[in-house]
């Protein structure tokens, strides 16, 4: 359990800290000099069970609230120090909205220096309390009585502590499922230990040799990735360490010089930086404005302290509708648009603090560390958000799987959600079966779309209606082809998951597919006499052409046709799914196309490999240009992706795989 102090300058807290654990917090010459804490300090104290209690003992001065906040972020417990003779002060009350914004779990109110005041003084002092605190959801906090330096009232506060100590619910427990993260407030080098970084585990489990990640990374850099060589947790040197403990990494593969307040380690599987964060945020009821959209405001995460600007989108108080301003007391959903990147996952806790850093507004908890920067504001965005912040990551996922109409991408939200390994695999199992769950391209994300039931089902008739559409608009065409048909009926919607609907769409018997033309099955295109013979007169030559192809001209001196009038048929065959035309007026028939298709899939043993024009030029016998001419085709049909200078192909198409291949004659 991780105890934090809060209050006035010279309210007592490095004090009552050193009476409670007997170390002064106080380490550096300017602190000794001047009597008055600047950086986080660190104590501990046993709580009799063979484990201890961690205090972080933070700054009280108006203009160290930057580094209050950067120690209470990692705090489960806090005591709200109020001298006797100084009564509440500007800072214990800051401090107090700190707490309340942080969504503290518990707070103890401890009355300093009683030595100094009499009886009705307490008195009074207690109601003023008693009226500090309401609204702050600490209103039953429990007030104690303390003269730290003559030991008056410590054995009755130490008791009180290790009594919550004891019944308090661990935080690995309440963050079951969550990945290693650590959140740095400081940074040394020992000799024979090399760089030290400090801070609580936010959450998670980490074991000496685990391999980490610093987060964010430089701007255009891969995060840096150290090996874990010593742990030290609550003051002691152990192999394993977990959510809620004070913990410091001994690090290989990083200098100290390269690391600062305000970054995190986590596990590779968590990297993750963000620029903007939507979050849930509640405006401190005793501001006297309310915080509109465009607002400067100081960004306080983790340890981090970053610049941004507010986008109001939506107040509770406003039903549905968006909103551009959030009043004192309410609650509303915020996007931050940061100046820096900063590590955050959803849960995170955040506080804002105005541009001059003078007073702190508001706070809340992060619901999605990679928001949308364009339709920010829809009803459809609202219903996500609404679903992001429901208490259960499986509560979560269904949610948002019931209202993504694009579907979603599992391992962006897995990391943004800060999920373990184990965690991942049991929400995967729990998936049901009516989800459409399409494996991806290589550059299409990390680990598999996913699209709700309910939202396959709207996105399918819509596709059809279109498609049906698009029949009776060009009754002589078979159809269009599948990028087209994407085009026109879900632009935005992933390419893994527009492939894996087709697939349903086809097993189910509802869609049919010639080539790369997609068509309902009740609709076919009937050949006129004209381009019938057209068809058994380019037959043969088309066979003798072979992989090279057949050009129109050619193709109309060799069945003595006038061009233009062979390029009309040419086009109307094509349309039909008889013919593929690769380049303008290059033809192939469907079954040499089939065949191409086939060496392609041959030149690579499984999905994810590249496809150089290369291999394919030697696949083929073809020659360099017309090698590439045909993969580029492929490229646009769906058979495969261009990455780079290769082309990868898809394992889900379904394309030239001989059904409904037929040829001309």
């Amino acid at each position: 359990m991780i105890i934090g102090t809060a209050g006035h300058i010279d309210h007592g807290k490095t004090t009552l800290v050193r009476a409670l654990t007997g170390v002064d917090t106080d380490r550096l010459p300017e602190e000794k000099k001047r009597g008055i804490s600047i950086e986080l300090g660190y104590a501990f104290m046993s709580d009799g069970l063979g484990g201890k209690l961690g205090f972080i003992d933070v700054p009280g001065h108006e203009r160290l609230v930057h580094t209050m906040l950067a120690g209470a972020t990692g705090m489960d417990h806090a005591l709200l120090l109020v001298a006797a003779d100084d009564g509440v002060m500007p800072q214990t009350r800051e401090h107090l909205a700190v707490l309340s914004l942080l969504g503290l779990a518990g707070l103890t109110v401890v009355i300093t220096k009683c030595d100094r005041a009499d009886a009705a003084r307490l008195l009074a002092l207690r109601a003023e309390i008693a009226a500090l605190l309401v609204g702050s959801g600490f209103e039953s906090a429990a007030i104690y009585e303390v003269a730290a330096p003559a030991g008056l009232g410590i054995e009755a506060l130490r008791a009180h502590l290790l009594a919550l100590a004891a019944a308090a619910q661990s935080r690995s427990a309440r963050q079951e499922g969550q990945g290693f993260r650590l959140a740095v407030d400081r940074v040394f080098s020992l000799d024979g230990v090399g760089t030290v970084a400090t801070g609580t585990i936010h959450a998670g489990e980490v074991s000496v040799g685990d391999e980490l990640v610093l987060l964010p990374p430089a701007r255009g850099q891969a995060p840096k990735r150290v090996r874990m060589r010593s742990l030290h947790a609550q003051n002691q040197n152990v192999q394993q360490a977990h959510a809620g403990q004070r913990c410091a990494l001994g690090l290989v593969g990083v200098d100290k010089q390269e690391v600062a307040r305000g970054q995190v380690f986590a596990l590779p599987d968590l990297a993750l930086s963000a620029d903007r964060l939507d979050v849930r945020l509640r405006l401190w009821p005793a501001e006297t404005k309310a915080l509109r959209s465009g607002t400067p405001v100081h960004v306080h995460l983790g340890s981090a302290t970053v610049m941004a600007s507010v986008a109001v989108l939506h107040t509770e108080s406003q039903g549905e509708a968006a909103s551009d301003s959030l009043e004192p007391g309410a609650w509303g959903w915020v996007q931050l648009v940061l100046r820096e990147p900063v590590a955050a996952w959803a849960g995170d806790r955040v506080v804002l603090r105005d541009a001059a850093a003078s007073r702190t507004l508001a706070g809340g908890w992060v619901l999605d560390p990679a928001p949308p920067a364009r339709y920010r504001r829809t009803p459809q965005r609202f219903a996500e958000l609404a679903a992001l912040q429901l208490p259960l990551a499986n509560e979560r996922l269904q949610g948002l799987l019931q209202q993504a109409a694009l579907g979603l991408n599992w391992g962006t939200w897995a990391t943004a959600q800060g999920l373990s390994n184990a965690a991942r695999q049991d929400l995967t199992l729990q998936l049901p079966a009516t989800v459409l769950n399409a494996k991806p391209a290589s550059d299409e994300g990390s680990g598999p779309w996913l699209l709700g039931a309910a939202a396959a089902e709207r996105l399918a008739q819509h596709a059809l209606a279109v498609l049906a559409a698009y029949h009776a608009r060009s009754p002589d065409e078979l159809g269009p082809d599948v990028a087209r048909w994407r085009r026109l009926a879900a632009p935005r919607l992933p390419e893994a998951l527009w492939r894996a609907l087709l697939q349903r769409l086809l097993a189910e018997g509802k869609l049919q597919q010639r080539g790369a033309v997609a068509h309902l099955p009740e609709h076919g295109v009937q050949l006129n006499a004209a381009d019938e013979r057209v068809a058994q007169n380019i037959a043969p030559w088309l066979d003798k052409a072979g992989f090279e192809g057949a050009w129109a001209r050619d193709l109309a001196r060799d069945c003595q046709m006038p061009e233009p009038l062979m390029r009309t048929s040419l086009a109307r065959l094509a349309q039909s799914g008889l013919l593929h035309q690769v380049v303008k007026d290059l033809y192939y028939a469907a079954p040499v196309m089939s065949q191409l298709a086939a060496l392609a899939r041959q030149s690579v043993a499984s999905e994810g490999q590249e496809l150089k024009a290369a291999a394919f030029r030697d696949a083929t016998g073809l020659g360099r240009k017309r090698a590439i001419q045909i993969l580029e085709y492929f490229d646009r049909v769906g058979l495969s992706r261009r990455v780079g200078d290769s082309h990868k192909l898809r394992a889900d198409s379904l394309l030239f795989g001989g059904e409904n291949e037929g040829g001309l004659a």
